[in-house]
This record gives C-alpha cells, structure tokens and sequence, in this order.
C-alpha cells in the first residue's frame, strides 16, 4: 500500500514547509526535545495539532533543534505571533540521559536512529535562555513532563540538591503543567486578544510569578518558602503532602511558594477531568501517526514501541509511591469513546506496514478504562493520593465489562487478526471481589480473557517486592496477590495449551528497603521458579512521595523517619540479590547474608552454606 500522505501533512518544521502551506508567518513556535512523531502519543504533536486544528493558529514544530552551533535552529522562524512553546520531551531528560547510577546512556530513544547527544540536559532551561536572548520581549510558554513535575521546590538526584521551581532556573513567562490542550488554547485567546502575558495570572493547570501570596484559606495553601526548605528538609516533605493532594483532587486548591524575597510561583489548580468528548476530540485530530519525512529511512526507537498500538485512557489512580503519572496526569479516569477508538484502529489497519497485530490497546495502567467513582461527589471531596492504596475504594466502580467490550470490537474488525496488551495490568483492580455478582463476573472474563486471547508471549506486570513493609511505602498491593493471579495464569496457559510467561517487574533500594528485604524478595521469588529479567534500582525522579522521602528521610504524610539506601555501597548491596543465580555474586551475597545473621537464606538460595 502506497504512502497517501503529502509533506504538508504535517506540521512545518523549515521556512520552505510554511511556504508551501501559503503562510508567511507562524502564532506558534514549538521547540522538541523529541523528534517530530505526529502522534498522539507525542507531547508536541498534540499541542501543535490542537492549537492548529482547535484553535485554528498557525504552528511550526522545530524538533531537537541545535544548541551549540550558531542557533540558527532558534532563529529561522524569527519571533512568531503569539509566543514560543518549549516541549522538552514525552520523557524526563534527566531519566532520558542517566541511569540510576548517574551514568550516561549511549543512546536516546526519541531520536532518530537511537543517537544520543541531541538534545541537552534539562532542555526547557537551555532552550528558554537561547530564546530570551534572540528575543527578549517574546512570550515563552514551558510544558512537558520536565516543567510538569519541577513547577515547585524538589529534590533533583543527578545535582543531589534541592532545586527551586524551574520557573527560577528558566527564563520563561509561564508554565503549564498536565495534559495541555485546554490551557494552551486558552493561554493562546488571550495573547491573540492582547492580553499581556505577564497579566494572565487564573488559567488553571499554569504556574505564574507573583510578587505577594494571599493570606491562608481554603482555596489558597501558602507552602514553606524554599529558603525554609533548604535549611530543613522536613518542611520540603511536609510541603510534599499537599502538593500531591491538590494535584489528585477534582477541585484543588491554589498553591502558594515563595522562591526568592518577594518572588512567589503561583500554582493553579487543575482543569476538572476530560470529558470524554474532550479526550475524543484530542485524539481524532488529523495525525499522520508517523515520523515526519526528513527521518526517511531513520528509526525512531520510541515510535516502533508505539506505532501499531491504541491509547484508550488518560489518568492514573494507582498513587504508586514513585510514579509520577499521577502527578502530570491525574488520578482521574478520561475515557475515549468506543466510537473515537474504533475510529484509530482502522488508521492502523491501513498503514503500509500492519501486518494485523495490534500491540497494544493500553494506557497508563492498562486496565482503568472507564472506572472511576461510582459517587462523583464523594470523588469531589476526597483527597486520597490512590484510590487502591491500603485497599480499593468502596466508592470505584471497577467493572472491567466496557473494556471487555473494547477488545471484542477491536479484535473484530477487517485486518485485525489479534490486539495485545503492553501496557502494564493492575491485577489487584481485576482481582478485587467487590460482592457485585455481575461485577465479579465480568472481571473473572476479562483475567481469563487477557490471559487467553491479548499474551503477546509475555505478559508483564508490576508486584514490584515481595515484602509487605516495603509494598506499604510504594503503596503496592500484598505480594499474596501476585501469588493469586499467577495461579490464575498457569490454570489458564495449562487449560488453553498456552505457552506464555508471566514476568514481574521488581525495585531494589526503594526507601524503606533494607538488605534483608531484598534477600527475602530472591529467595521467593526463586521458591516460585521465576528468574528476573524486568528489574531497576530505584530512581528519584521530582514530585513522587518516594523521592522525597529519598531526599529527606521522613514520609511525607506520616512525619516519620524512613531508612532510605542513598549511599552507591548501600544501593549495590541491595542490587545484587536481584542475581543471585550469577556465579559472580555469590560470595558477595553469602558474605552479606552472614553480616545479617542469616544463614538459613543461604541455604535456600544455594543448599549450602559455603560459597
């Protein structure tokens, strides 16, 4: 099948692209940290379709632009009508460029060809003073995952210091955090108006300068100033309670931080959740869903994860301790419509290379399509960071029946031979017996049904430890439960003639894991025959409750003192019980067991007691 898309399909990314559309200006410059994907699943391709196709602006996207020559990527635009847009990246770049052990990585993901070194560290800090230099009186405009989750005082683990809103570090006149569509539009009116930028103060889902804060109520929270913060690391955990309630409530207050005399960062609350018809006009906007042109023949890693798979939901309400999807997406659930879904599938179908395999039909937890509160006004006043964690709400509807419905259709329609899930199931939410015999039923289908029809071989989930003190910190589900559903699995792969795997993800040196933890996490997890291939050392990234106990040693929510593996000695002790079948860590490990008085592990790792 031919490729049926033309070069002005696409967002211009040159001067000779705007040309050819018949513009001989742009109202919207946005610099990528990202290539130039036109999908949906890529931050800059969203903002600029919906300010073009929504808003109707004019919008140019200049992708992973070169900040070390004579910045002419910065300049070919010249200033554009109504402000500048920076899109760091669908992915932190810090995570992006950096292992847990702050070593560089060899290659980038959202690169053409995987080529690292295309865009700097934190990209929406270099980007801003480039453009405040080329152009001091235009409007700059930060979104993204990296101003999303540093719009107030956090820890940063590659400086290893408390670092002040990115409002103080990057020269930009706003932040907008979260999913952008609304804000921009609505940042976007207002300029087109002639609104000056440094009056637009109440878009919600943006951060602003203010020179004063209001006295304390209930729709204003003053924080600790960062000042405070750095002289005590107990007021920046403290803050941390409320910055993640406000950021999980459907109707949040206004957060207040002073960071410097004088200078406060103004956080507004966030947009009520999408409507679905909100969420369906995002998604049905006119993506080519491929690569722009000038990457022929370059492969853009990221994209071949994606490119054949269906987002069906934005939001999380897991409020697992260190993710921040939550955090730049929200607890709540916006659902796409059957119709809106169905529709991109077919797109899928009819591109050149389907080979009938849809990879994933997902989002950010694979199994919360449609589920949320059964009494949205109990949702309104409540100010839990998860609606699993200790146990599932009474209040959540978690009846798996319309994504159920969802697979059948996909799997039914022309060309489709088989749709898999790659995103990640939370089977406590699948496995929860809420007492509803319709509701119990359908969630029974839907296990036995993704097990048996949506297994691309592999089917990945998340328990994440084994050891109930250090679920209780990640806010993850007893390891009992894992127990549970691997029955589920092997009943059905023996029942059904399947020969899938089931493959766990685990964290090492998560606050509130000790050695002993992670010798328990190799001996059950070797008890149940499972050799581990999906593991990480934990990893502080800003605005998650994990990182900031990392970074401060008390839960923020508690006050108390956790014990938190910081030191390199400290986080490889822990990392090598992840190996324990290499030769290579055995003494080190039998050494480690002896030193905690545990020579029984021993020998249920390694029937002996020798090394």
């Amino acid at each position: 099948m031919p490729d049926i898309h033309k070069p002005t399909d696409w967002l211009p990314t040159s001067v000779k692209e705007m040309k050819a559309l018949g513009w001989e200006e742009v109202d919207v410059v946005i610099f990528s940290g990202d290539a130039y994907v036109d999908h949906p699943s890529f931050g800059a391709a969203v903002i600029g379709r919906t300010l073009m196709e929504v808003g109707g602006y004019r919008v140019a996207i200049v992708p992973q632009p070169n900040w070390q020559d004579d910045l002419r990527d910065f300049r070919k635009f010249g200033r554009p009508r109504l402000f500048f847009g920076i899109s760091p990246g669908a992915m932190d770049s810090m995570v992006n460029h950096y292992t847990a052990a702050r070593r560089r990585r060899s290659d980038d993901a959202y690169t053409p060809d995987g080529r690292h070194g295309m865009r700097p560290d934190y990209p929406t800090i270099v980007y801003s003073e480039i453009l405040r230099r080329l152009y001091p009186d235009a409007p700059i405009i930060a979104g993204g995952i990296e101003a999303s989750l540093r719009r107030l005082s956090h820890y940063d683990y590659w400086q290893d210091r408390l670092r002040p809103s990115i409002l103080a570090d990057a020269p930009v006149d706003m932040i907008i955090y979260g999913m952008g569509e609304k804000p921009v539009l609505e940042v976007a009116r207002r300029i087109e108006a002639g609104e000056p930028v440094s009056r637009i103060k109440d878009v919600p889902q943006t951060v602003v300068w203010e020179s004063a804060a209001p006295a304390p109520d209930s729709d204003n929270i003053i924080l600790s100033p960062y000042a405070d913060c750095l002289r005590d690391k107990r007021l920046q955990s403290a803050n941390f309670k409320h910055i993640e309630q406000q950021s999980n409530c459907f109707a949040g207050a206004t957060l207040w931080q002073e960071q410097s005399p004088g200078r406060f960062a103004r956080v507004n609350p966030m947009y009520p959740p999408m409507t679905t018809e909100e969420i369906d006009r995002s998604f049905d906007l006119s993506y080519t869903r491929l690569p722009h042109p000038r990457y022929k023949g370059k492969r853009i890693p990221a994209y071949e994860m994606i490119r054949h798979s269906v987002n069906l939901h934005r939001g999380c309400f897991g409020g697992c301790a260190f993710c921040t999807i939550s955090a730049h997406q929200g607890k709540f659930i916006a659902s796409r419509s059957k119709e809106s879904i169905l529709r991109e599938a077919r797109q899928v179908t009819r591109m050149p290379d389907f080979k009938g395999y849809i990879s994933d039909l997902g989002g950010p937890s694979a199994n919360m399509y449609r589920l949320g509160g059964k009494n949205r006004d109990v949702c309104a006043k409540c100010l839990r960071p998860s609606c699993l964690h200790p146990a599932p709400c009474p209040n959540l509807d978690t009846d798996h029946s319309p994504l159920l419905e969802i697979y059948r259709a996909v799997d039914a329609l022309p060309g489709v031979k088989k749709s898999f899930i790659g995103s990640g199931v939370r089977y406590d939410l699948s496995m929860h017996h809420t007492g509803d015999q319709r509701v119990d039923a359908a969630n029974r289908a839907y296990n036995e049904e993704l097990i048996r029809n949506h297994v691309s071989g592999r089917l990945k989930v998340a328990p994440e430890h084994t050891e109930d003190r250090v679920l209780e910190i990640m806010r993850k589900p007893s390891f009992e439960q894992f127990h549970r559903f691997k029955a589920i699995f092997d009943r059905m792969n023996s029942r059904e003639n399947l020969r899938q795997q089931l493959i766990p993800y685990f964290i090492s040196s998560h606050p509130g894991c000790r050695e002993i933890d992670m010798a328990e996490l190799a001996v059950k997890t070797r008890d149940m025959g499972i050799h581990l291939e999906q593991i990480q050392d934990f990893t502080p990234t800003p605005m998650t409750v994990a990182t900031e106990i990392y970074y401060s040693g008390y839960h923020p929510y508690t006050g108390e003192k956790v014990y938190t593996a910081t030191r390199p000695a400290e986080k490889l002790a822990q990392r090598q019980y992840f190996f324990w079948y290499d030769r290579a860590y055995r003494a080190g490990i039998t050494a480690s067991l002896r030193r905690l008085h545990r020579p029984d592990l021993i020998r249920r790792l390694f029937g002996t007691t020798r090394p």
